[in-house]
């Protein structure tokens, strides 16, 4: 009875999304927010579809914009033209992909997932070719039995039918795009050498051949290439994306993951400018948008690795000029790592062991301890530092009570990082205690775990990171040799780093002397 009832339910919304589609808009949107009066040049697409003439260019546009990930904007775009090309079938296709946003780590609503679904039920009534079924169809994967099926399958069912596409319509752009996509979603989290995503950055290499300005080819290629091994691969496609990437935050963001991999601080700098001024244009329901933070911490710590400290500190002013923002995950992240990067990263001991607990205060804290952890973590290590050992043992203690909170909600990820982070409060407390070699291992340990973990998306970077904290820890216990192989470790996980490079910079002036 219960599922017949929510069936029902799912009709009865489905038959009044269809009366008045441009009535809803995404979640943190409102219509307005979401509407771009001049998209500028998205790339080139070029989607066939057998609607009427003057909707192909709308298609084309609409696909653009998913390969861009503006999906709220896609959103809109689709249901105007779902209004106005109703036997359309595509356009209720393109309106279903608006709404599922594989690689981002937000959480579909159900009312959304109606809404997708019955756009996908629709497409399917519809006439259409034999190729565009089959992208009617993938989608469909990812809602069928939304209800009872989790999200990951419900994803893998899509990569799958995504694929099958992708070998059925080999010299399909679009296709091969989808594709990629679709195998970076579902790649290995455990494979140290990302095997997969080389794989899939292959094959968009050949894909940017064909049409060097197809959206979807570069972006993809970027977050392919996101990680320590191969960002160096997509120096090309970062550069080449200045030339089609729309004023919106995500696309104006992006290459700066890749430029911050490989320590190009003055490219990571100028992104994050303008992908910040973006992200102010378009509020979420009265709230500064969460990719205004997560840009202001990327620039943030942009600044602090070209030296440029009080560009840095007038950034973290500006943020305070825009409250209220999204209280969501990355806009927490975000508050909470500026301050304690501008500290920290500068060696003010004593302001790090000053920053505010739980500010701003509107953030629901209790729901992200693992970002509650930085602030902790800045606090202890500042007052361990500074000689203040009652006051980091108190730090301590709250990292301990936020490592057991952390472990229930993310075990693998996020509670070895904040374990991390009490290991590294831990050491500094025994190296001041005068406990040098229970320091040294304590803090071994900590950049052990540290190091196996590839950094998330949301943040440009530990906020301090152990192996460079061991290195200094080494050089002030006269071991300049080990001081000098850890900070050369850093610089290899995270190149160009200033304090790994004035660290490498001082031992060897000391091993120098020494001689």
């Amino acid at each position: 009875m219960k599922a017949i009832l929510k069936r029902l339910f799912i009709t009865i919304i489905a038959s009044i999304f269809f009366i008045s589609v441009a009535g809803y808009a995404h979640d943190g949107h409102t219509d307005e927010d979401m509407i771009i009066k001049n998209l500028g040049n998205l790339g080139t697409v070029s989607f066939n579809a057998s609607c009427k003439a003057d909707a192909q260019q709308a298609i084309n546009t609409g696909v653009g914009l998913l390969h861009h990930m503006m999906y709220a904007q896609a959103e809109m775009f689709f249901s105007m033209w779902m209004e106005k090309e109703p036997d359309c079938a595509i356009m209720y296709w393109g309106y279903s992909m608006s709404l599922f946003h594989p690689l981002w780590p937000d959480t579909i609503k159900d009312e959304a997932l109606i809404r997708g679904q019955a756009a996908i039920e629709k497409a399917q009534q519809l006439k259409a070719t034999t190729r565009e079924k089959a992208y009617i169809n993938a989608a469909s994967q990812y809602y069928r039995s939304w209800e009872t099926v989790t999200d990951k399958d419900r994803t893998a069912k899509w990569a799958k039918a995504q694929s099958l596409l992708y070998q059925q319509n080999p010299g399909d752009i679009d296709a091969t795009a989808f594709f990629a996509l679709s195998q970076l979603v579902t790649a290995p989290k455990d494979d140290p050498m990302f095997s997969r995503n080389k794989v899939v950055g292959e094959v968009l290499a050949r894909l940017i051949e064909i049409s060097p300005y197809h959206p979807g080819a570069i972006h993809y290629t970027i977050h392919a290439y996101d990680n320590p091994p191969l960002a160096n691969l997509a120096i090309d496609a970062a550069r080449a994306y200045d030339k089609i990437a729309p004023d919106v935050p995500h696309s104006l963001h992006m290459p700066s993951h890749i430029f911050i991999r490989l320590g190009m601080w003055g490219d990571a700098v100028n992104w994050n400018i303008r992908s910040a001024k973006a992200a102010l244009k378009y509020p979420a329901n009265g709230e500064t948008s969460l990719h205004y933070a997560h840009a202001m911490d990327y620039l943030i710590y942009g600044y602090l690795q070209l030296g440029k400290g009080d560009k840095a500190k007038q950034s973290l002013e500006q943020v305070t000029s825009h409250h209220p923002a999204q209280a969501v995950f990355p806009t927490a992240y975000a508050f909470a790592a500026m301050p304690a990067r501008i500290a920290l990263e500068q060696k003010n001991w004593y302001q790090a062991s000053q920053i505010k607990i739980q500010h701003p205060s509107y953030i629901p804290w209790e729901k992200f301890p693992q970002v509650e952890a930085i602030t902790y973590y800045a606090r202890g290590l500042g007052a361990a530092r500074n000689g203040e050992l009652k006051l980091a043992q108190q730090n301590v203690a709250v990292l301990d009570d936020l490592y057991n909170k952390t472990k229930i909600i993310s075990p693998t990820y996020w509670a070895p990082l904040v374990d991390v982070q009490r290991r590294v409060v831990k050491a500094w407390i025994s190296f001041r205690k005068g406990q040098k070699e229970q320091a040294l291992i304590q803090l071994r340990q900590a950049a052990d775990i540290e190091d196996s973990i590839d950094k998330n998306p949301v943040t440009p970077g530990a906020v301090l990171p152990a192996r460079e904290l061991l290195a200094d820890m080494l050089l002030l216990n006269g071991d300049y040799s080990g001081a000098l192989t850890a900070y050369k470790s850093t610089l290899i996980i995270s190149p160009n780093r200033l304090n790994s490079i004035s660290g490498v910079t001082e031992t060897r002036l000391k091993i120098s002397t020494k001689k």
